[in-house]
């Protein structure tokens, strides 16, 4: 008994001396740090890593189904202890959480964090053999809606009355920098292929690494999302050798122009001169050192489209078929769903996306024919001689009539593409939960809407992302945006996380810089001008910095570098305003993107919330040498603030210092280095008004590097004249 009651007391003694549990010290994630490998081959043995404070726990546990090994202390360091555990991994998924006990406390770590309450569905995820390009993690990417960007072949223009589509005349417009129309879809301003090659040495300085561009193929509109022929890049984009016409087309007797739009699209020269142009473009780029990123719509076509021949376009033409529309025995029949099929020739019933019958639904079901031949044009553009980096999929999810049978065909397209090139990137766009599609058979990753885009605009601006809503409980809200990050991003796992599109806006919502009037509207309901009226750059600076220190790929939308302004769709396609560019806010961008590409840690780090109150948020990217400090001041008013630095892994009882290595405030922005003191583990700041601070610890600062090279030179030549 007496035994018994010395034990007692030696544990009552050891729980005094130890520290109070400690919940935010508890870290793990799925990157690198914390998972070895971090993208793990079947057969391969895989090290799970787990932080807590050190001493301040009684064990860690590895759960999976029924699984459950406790871990061991394998390191500590800074005050932390490092727990690891060896798993095998097989061929199936494997989904993990850490249960931890403390004393009397039990709790768990899954991807949302600490919580009291098992919540399986948010475990970790190892999916044996799911890798996502290394050249995509944290890559810059540039959207470039075509038509909007550079015009650098004015012979390849489309003309005024050209042709008709959606109920008027194509129209060449001859201003440059005019407002576009709210009915935009017939006006072409002239940007083309030419335009983005002229402009590569533009896109090089500016620290892009990847070029995401608007569809390039045949198509009556400008945005090209009607797509009439995927086979080849459209002339009007491409190039124009042989062009005659001026007749009249027998499907139009008040279109003098239609043999002419005939002539330049269907004729072989002009198509295949278009598609050598894109190939030297692609070669190009890729002499740079960049990559390049094709927009695919394979959900839906157009009325234009040659399986269709709505418009007559193809027929009777020389190495065409008839088109679904034309008869009923055409080889592209089942391509559509068509109904009353009694009207033949002259059938108006076919399923349109969003019953649009410019955009006919393809009918994937019905036809394996037309899935062969999708996937055959997924193939071909990412092999030679095209040699594309991806793809980026158009309403990814709304393709076929059944989820069954989305999933079923996307396992074959990824098999398709990954066979052909498989360092390809796979990029969907999808709203909603990403998870069933990210599973490692599907696509790699998304557009980054729900875990980047909308809570940065809520918090930011209070507007979503159309500038439709404005909601003042969500602007400023750090709860909110804490808890939208957390729960969204929770739906990827690592390597999909890594390489998501992370936009602040793009050719279907309104311009960023625009949200940052916080004002509800559209180009037909407040006017265009309304739409510049009331921006605040710095908003826009402060959303930049969140944009390039977020773990995924910050992908910047033409112009917006330039401070391009617009609400939503059409507004949003203005052109790029060069000779007339915000130089300081162009500058900005280019000191922003040079500073993500220099920090390894902004592309491979881990994440952790550090601080949250109204219209304030602070978070860390950190390795095991390197800590990064992001803290945002949206209120208008100083703030002072005090961030736990100490839990990205800064010791708590060494004091050091932090680099300030971004400044933005209201006023200006600055890239000049200065030391900030931090004690016990935490960093004292003074936040001016509408203020971004970047700081890091352990970093190869850029101008260090710059400074040492120079050190180097002069050793050098010291050397030399001795």
């Amino acid at each position: 008994m007496e035994d018994l009651n010395n034990v007692l007391r030696v544990q009552e003694y050891i729980n005094k001396m130890r520290p109070v549990f400690n919940k935010r010290a508890l870290y793990s994630d799925e990157t690198a740090q914390y998972r070895t490998p971090m993208e793990p081959e079947a057969g391969d043995v895989v090290t799970v890593r787990f932080r807590t404070m050190k001493n301040n726990v009684d064990a860690v546990y590895f759960i999976s189904g029924a699984i459950r090994k406790e871990m061991k202390v394998a390191e500590s360091r800074e005050g932390f202890d490092y727990y690891a555990i060896e798993i095998p991994v097989g061929n199936d998924p494997i989904h993990y959480y850490f249960e931890i006990q403390a004393g009397k406390i039990v709790c768990y770590y899954n991807e949302l964090g600490v919580t009291r309450q098992l919540q399986e569905q948010y475990s970790f995820g190892i999916v044996p053999g799911f890798h996502t390009p290394d050249w995509a993690k944290g890559a810059v990417m540039y959207q470039i809606f075509v038509d909007r960007f550079y015009n650098g072949d004015s012979s390849n223009d489309v003309l005024t009355n050209e042709y008709f589509y959606i109920s008027s005349h194509s129209r060449r417009i001859e201003d440059w920098s005019k407002i576009p129309d709210n009915m935009d879809v017939n006006n072409f301003y002239g940007g083309d292929l030419q335009g983005v090659m002229d402009k590569l040495d533009y896109l090089q300085d500016l620290g892009v690494e990847v070029i995401y561009l608007n569809p390039i193929f045949v198509s009556p509109s400008n945005h090209k999302y009607d797509i009439q022929d995927y086979d080849y890049v459209d002339p009007h984009f491409g190039k124009i050798v042989h062009d005659e016409g001026n007749l009249l087309a027998d499907w139009d007797k008040d279109n003098t122009h239609a043999k002419r739009y005939i002539d330049r699209v269907t004729n072989k020269e002009n198509l295949e001169a278009s598609n050598q142009l894109f190939i030297e473009l692609v070669e190009e780029i890729h002499k740079r050192g960049m990559k390049v990123i094709l927009d695919g719509v394979f959900n839906h076509c157009g009325s234009f489209n040659k399986w269709l021949d709505r418009e007559r376009i193809y027929e009777n033409q020389p190495g065409y078929e008839k088109g679904a529309f034309i008869s009923s025995d055409s080889p592209y029949h089942h391509f559509f769903k068509f109904h009353n099929e009694h009207c033949w020739p002259y059938n108006e019933f076919y399923d349109g996306w969003w019953g649009h019958n410019t955009l006919p639904k393809l009918n994937f079901e019905d036809s394996e024919e037309l899935q062969k031949d999708i996937l055959r044009i997924a193939k071909k553009w990412v092999s030679a001689p095209f040699n594309v980096d991806g793809w980026r999929l158009d309403v990814a999810a709304d393709l076929g009539y059944s989820a069954e049978y989305n999933h079923e065909f996307w396992r074959k397209f990824r098999k398709m593409v990954k066979e052909a090139n498989p360092e390809a990137i796979i990029i969907a766009e999808h709203y909603g939960d990403v998870s069933p599609w990210l599973q490692g058979d599907q696509w790699d990753t998304v557009m980054n809407y729900d875990a980047f885009m909308e809570p940065v605009s809520w918090f930011l601006t209070g507007l979503e992302k159309h500038s439709d809503q404005y909601r003042q409980e969500l602007k400023g809200n750090a709860e909110s945006f804490r808890d939208s990050m957390r729960y969204n991003g929770s739906r990827f796992y690592a390597p999909s996380l890594l390489t998501a599109m992370n936009e602040l806006d793009n050719h279907d919502h309104s311009r960023f810089l625009t949200r940052t009037n916080s004002r509800v509207g559209r180009i037909n309901t407040v006017g265009a001008r309304a739409a510049e009226e009331g921006i605040n750059k710095a908003i826009l600076r402060e959303a930049v910095a969140i944009q390039m220190t977020w773990p995924g790929a910050p992908t910047v939308y033409y112009g917006d570098e330039a401070g391009v302004c617009g609400f939503t769709d059409p507004d949003n396609r203005r052109t790029y305003p060069w000779g007339h560019e915000d130089q300081y806010l162009l500058q900005f961008y280019r000191d922003a993107i040079r500073m993500h590409r220099e920090l390894p840690v902004l592309k491979y780090g881990s994440l952790k919330m550090l601080k949250e109150d109204y219209n304030l948020i602070s978070f860390g990217r950190f390795n095991e040498n390197e800590q990064v400090v992001v803290v945002i001041n949206n209120n208008n008013e100083n703030k002072k603030v005090e961030i736990p630095v100490w839990e990205t892994g800064i010791s708590r009882t060494i004091d050091t210092t932090m680099t300030r290595i971004l400044d933005s405030n209201a006023i200006a922005y600055d890239m000049e280095q200065k030391e900030y003191q931090v004690v016990a583990g935490y960093l004292e700041l003074e936040m001016s008004p509408l203020e971004a601070i970047i700081l890091c610890r352990g970093c190869e600062l850029p101008q260090k590097k710059e400074e040492e090279a120079a050190e180097k030179e002069r050793d050098a030549s010291t050397v030399s004249n001795n």
